[in-house]
This record gives structure tokens, sequence and C-alpha cells, in this order.
């Protein structure tokens, strides 16, 4: 009984405003079992969000393939098939995932999955060079991002079961903020070079592999009450039928819509780099780009989080504000030739950075708290496809950068972030329900 109190008195400590700790849309039962519930929660998140920085494809494994030695056009596949495959496969796992009454063991499942697919990268960046370090490498991740899909379905509705609406952005925005002490100490290492970094990013492969694997340990002991498993028939009739979401609810077109233009903030980092760099430079900045991530996630998660659980849609509509003045100063900078050099790189990168934090939030909790705990899986599953597809068809920014330059796409990405304001706008509270 003691460790419940102090558990009790932890979560009250965090959850400072819900006075009362009144539960609006999940059942006392499950609201008993929250304190417990809400602390695991964290725990899992933080671990994986700790492994997802210790295993970035834009950052980590591109300079680890370079090293390798395999081919650019290998290289070039690692953001799509991570990206397209933790999302693609959503619109017709979901229909089998919904036969689940308790879906915190699929969820534990993906991410054992995921932690031996990052072990399998580190075995192979040991004993492989070369064309094959690069397949052997991309069909990991594959694997990584196909376990991640099941993750992605079903975690935001355990979530929506067992954590109330006023504590979701706050449980998600913890987790991300202690994952990011985590990066920042790989990161410092990575930029002083303290250990050798082919050793360091190796070994990072490996503990994120185990911290993967100790969250689906603690993600399975959750108090998860059976939720409903309507839906759960043929795969593609589900698939079909998800879409009628789309002309059913407005709103639902509406988010997928900011959502989608908001891919810029996902997208811009790599341009922004590339119009501001020298040739060759970013190869050993490494360290400074995942410290520049985990800064801003550091800074910013918690509260986005907090923020979010008070209105999501002011969330969505202020990163965009963000993203959108940055990204235009970003690309003025690049056209008048004077972003190389200085601290003008470092600073916009960061902000970026914090406003993707808040898109990554903002989104996450506006979704789960605008659908139903019939609907939220299917909602899940078809914007996430939705958005995997408008990600593999981002690959057509590299033609533009090409053929017109990189501040020519970095200014059309500003102004998908100012058009994100106006469809973010007229998105509901979903927060007052």
């Amino acid at each position: 009984m003691a460790s419940r109190t102090t558990t009790d008195m932890a979560f009250q400590a965090i959850v400072i405003d819900d006075e009362g700790r009144v539960c609006a849309d999940i059942p006392e039962s499950a609201c008993q079992e929250e304190p417990g519930n809400f602390f695991k929660h964290v725990g899992a998140l933080a671990l994986t969000k700790s492994a997802d920085g210790l295993v970035d494809p834009k950052l980590v494994l591109s300079w680890l393939m370079t090293a390798l030695g395999a081919p650019v056009a290998l290289i070039g596949l690692l953001v799509p098939v991570r990206e397209a495959g933790a999302l693609l496969p959503q619109l017709v796992t979901a229909g089998y995932l919904r036969k689940l009454p308790r879906r915190k063991w699929a969820w534990a499942v993906g991410s054992a999955v995921q932690g031996l697919a990052a072990a399998a990268i580190g075995l192979i960046a040991i004993s492989l060079t070369g064309v094959a370090a690069g397949w052997a490498i991309i069909l990991a991740l594959a694997i990584l991002a196909l376990a991640r899909s099941v993750c992605s379905v079903c975690y935001k509705d355990v979530l929506g079961k067992t954590i109330d609406k006023s504590r979701r952005g706050t449980a998600t925005g913890l987790a991300g903020s202690i994952a990011s002490v985590t990066v920042i100490v790989y990161a410092l290492a990575l930029s002083f070079q303290l250990v050798d970094r082919m050793l360091l990013v190796i070994g990072g492969l490996f503990l994120a592999g185990g911290a993967w694997i100790a969250s689906a340990l603690l993600f399975a002991t959750l108090t998860e009450r059976a939720g409903a498993t309507d839906g759960g028939r043929s795969a593609i009739k589900q698939a079909v039928r998800n879409f009628t979401y789309l002309r059913d609810d407005p709103q639902l077109a509406r988010f997928i819509l900011t959502r989608g233009l908001l891919t810029a903030t996902a997208l811009a980092p790599p341009f922004m780099i590339a119009v501001g760099s020298e040739a060759g430079e970013g190869y050993d900045k490494l360290g400074f780009l995942v410290l520049a991530s985990a800064l801003a996630s550091l800074l910013s998660s918690f509260v986005w989080g907090r923020l979010s659980d008070r209105s999501s849609r002011k969330v969505l509509i202020f990163s965009a504000l963000v993203a959108a003045a940055i990204l235009a100063v970003t690309a003025w900078l690049a056209f008048a030739g004077t972003l190389a050099g200085g601290y003008f790189l470092p600073v916009l990168l960061f902000g970026l950075m914090i406003a993707y934090q808040g898109v990554r939030l903002g989104r996450a909790t506006h979704l789960v708290d605008m659908a139903d705990t019939d609907t939220r899986a299917a909602y899940t599953a078809l914007s996430n496809t939705i958005i995997g597809v408008l990600l593999l068809a981002g690959g057509l920014f590299s033609l533009i950068a090409n053929w017109f330059g990189g501040e020519v796409v970095l200014a059309v990405m500003a102004g998908m972030s100012g058009l994100a304001i106006v469809a973010a706008w007229g998105l509901e509270e979903v927060q007052r329900g």
C-alpha cells in the first residue's frame, strides 16, 4: 500500500493542475489504476524514444553506412524505408489488431522486434562492409519499421484506455524530456570523441536494442481493460471502410491535411544542412546534429505536452507559425548566400526542431482526443497511412533541390507550414469535450 501511496503522490505532483483527479473519459476502474499506468507509459516511452535517438536514420545510420562504404543510392533509402515502412502498413494491420481486446501485447511484441532489429544492425556493422552492409542494414531497418507500425497502431488506443484525456500529453511529453537526456549524453560523447566514433555508434545500436526489449517488458505490465474488437474482420474491407471516415468526419480530413502540410518540419533539416554546409563538412558533425535535436526535445517536449492537454489545436497553430518563420528566414539567408558560416544554421536548426516537437505532440494528442474508443485505432491507421504516402512522395523534394536548389525547397516548405496555420485554425478544440 505504501508504494501505491508514493505512486499516487508522485502522480499528483506531476499533474498538479488536475485537482481531485477526475477522469473524464475512462472508466472508474481504469481511473484507479491510472497512477501506476501513467509511470509505466512514461518509462516505456522514455526507453523507446531513447532508442529512437540512438538509431536515427537521418543522422546515425546515414553516417554508419557512409563509414562502411555503402553506395549513396542505398543511403538515400534510409529515411523513406524508415518512415513509409512505419506508416504505410497500418491501414492493413489495424484490421487484424482490432481483434485483440488488449493491445498492449501487440505493442510489446513490436517493441521487442525493434530491439532485435537494432541489435542486428550492430552485428552487420561489425561483420559487413560496402554494398552487402548497405542492403543488410536496409533489410533490418525495414523489419524495424514494420514492427514500429504495429506499435503505432496500438499505442494511442492503449493510451486512450488507460490515461485520461487531460493527462495524455503530459505523459508523452515527460517521456520525451527524459529520453532526450540519454541522447544528449550520447551526442556529447560523439561530439568530443571520448571514444572511437564507430565504436560509439555500434555500442549505441546494441544499447538501443536493449532499451526496446526492456520497454516491451515494462509495457506488458500495464493494467489494460479489454476493449472493443469490432472491425477486426477482413483487412482489405476494413481498409476501404476506414476511408469513409474522411467523408463522414470533416474534422478528421482537416486534421490529416494539417498534419500533411506539417511534414515539412520532418523533411526540412537535411535541406537546411545541405544549403548551409560546405562540401563534406556535415560528415564530421554527427554529434552536433544529434545534440541539436536532443536539446530541442529536452527543452520543449514537456511544455508542448502540457500545452497540448489544454489545446492541441493551438499547439499545432503555433508550431506551424514557428516552422514557417524559421524556414522562410532560412530560405532568405540561403538565397542571399549568407547562411554558411557563423551561427545562423545552428540556431535555425534548433528552432525548427522545437517546432517539430510541437507538431509531434500536438498532432498525437489531438488525434487521441478527437476520436472515441471505437474509432481511435481506425483514425490512427488511416492518418498514418496517408502521411506515409506523403512522406514517400517527399522524395520529389530531392529532385526539386537538384533542379532548382535547396533554397527553393526550403521556400516551398515555408509555404506549406504557412498553409498549415490556416488548416489548423479550423480544427475544433477537442480538449473541451
